[in-house]
């Protein structure tokens, strides 16, 4: 069983005015203005926490970035290795947002063992979460698949709707990568239901998009792009930067398996602009490959695909994404071989 999602990240006096479905434009007056009232250090730990956390998914890097520091600074002049953990929680989340794997992964560890000398077993969880999530990203599967299962069954215990969902997607996306669409898509459902359940707006609209996916990669185009406008609305609606460039980004990706190449092209162009405004570095060079591939299919030179397939592939080394430089040595090879010239389609 579980309840209501809660939002352990707005602490003291803001968790009483804030819940996890907070349009974040809202989030940010109601933190700042704590932060400028606070008293202590660490009602300004807490509220630097809330601004980071605001601006970070509004897509304000450098704010968000001032914030968690801030929020670190002062949560270690107050002596408190909980506050602590959730700013560097805070500062590895975004390190991750910004293609920065490597510094995320640090922070997130020492994140984890702050949270656990602070005796916080909630800062505990979202860092390993965390830590769990940045390994899944660079296709580490054996190092993290059972620390999903270990995060799952926490969340199931202590009855965490977020904690169940963050860990049934990865869980979701490991086995959709892995080509096992039938048991991803029933856990990426399964989260859309127990989001739904708790009142999670943000774990429906990242859910939807992992249903979207896979009934693509099953044929279900339309259906696909439905649940994408479903989510699109949530995401509008609480203005969650991030999740929107990345739903039109699945956008993207759905158009070009059905073949809509100028479609496809339009919207990978639109998620870049997004990723490109909020500093998001791998969601930018995952839409510039789709843009590269749509271009290529719509009769882009060949030699002018080429070079920037090795430009982005120097792009997906430095920040650590295998599966990425792998898409890259298939389509090159597709290129190569002549297969990737294919008429367009009609996306009326």
């Amino acid at each position: 069983m579980y309840g209501k999602a809660c939002a352990p990240e707005y602490q003291g006096e803001l968790s009483a005015e804030l819940g996890v479905n907070s349009s974040y434009e809202d989030v940010l007056s109601a933190a700042s203005r704590a932060l400028a009232e606070a008293g202590t250090a660490l009602d300004r730990s807490r509220a630097a926490l809330a601004v980071a956390e605001a601006n970070r998914r509004l897509g304000r890097v450098e704010d968000a970035r001032a914030a968690w520091r801030e929020s670190y600074r002062s949560a270690r002049d107050a002596g408190d290795e909980s506050a602590m953990a959730w700013a560097l929680w805070s500062g590895g989340t975004l390190a991750r947002q910004c293609g920065t794997l490597a510094l995320a992964r640090r922070l997130l560890t020492w994140s984890v063992a702050l949270a656990a000398r602070g005796d916080d077993r909630l800062a505990h969880g979202y860092s390993l979460a965390g830590l769990a999530e940045t390994g899944r990203i660079q296709g580490d599967y054996a190092a993290v698949a059972e620390l999903h299962e270990q995060l799952l069954e926490q969340g199931r215990a202590h009855g965490e709707a977020r904690h169940m969902v963050w860990a049934m997607s990865g869980i979701a996306q490991m086995h959709r990568n892995q080509g096992d669409y039938a048991k991803a898509l029933d856990l990426f459902e399964e989260s859309v239901r127990i989001a739904t359940e708790a009142d999670d707006a943000r774990g429906r609209a990242w859910s939807l998009r992992g249903v979207a996916d896979v009934l693509s990669l099953r044929g279900a185009s339309d259906r696909a792009l439905a649940l994408l406008a479903e989510a699109e609305v949530i995401c509008r609606a609480m203005n969650l930067a991030g999740a929107l460039a990345y739903n039109h980004k699945m956008r993207g990706n759905i158009l070009y398996r059905a073949g809509w190449y100028e479609a496809a092209r339009v919207t990978y162009g639109i998620a870049l602009d997004e990723f490109t405004a909020m500093h998001e570095k791998r969601g930018a060079a995952l839409a510039r490959l789709g843009l590269a591939k749509s271009r290529a299919r719509l009769g882009r030179p060949e030699r002018e695909t080429l070079a920037e397939l090795d430009e982005l592939d120097e792009e997906f080394a430095r920040i650590g994404l295998k599966e990425a430089r792998e898409t890259v040595v298939a389509f090159r090879a597709e290129l190569r071989s002549g297969r990737a010239a294919s008429p367009a389609r009609s996306a009326a």
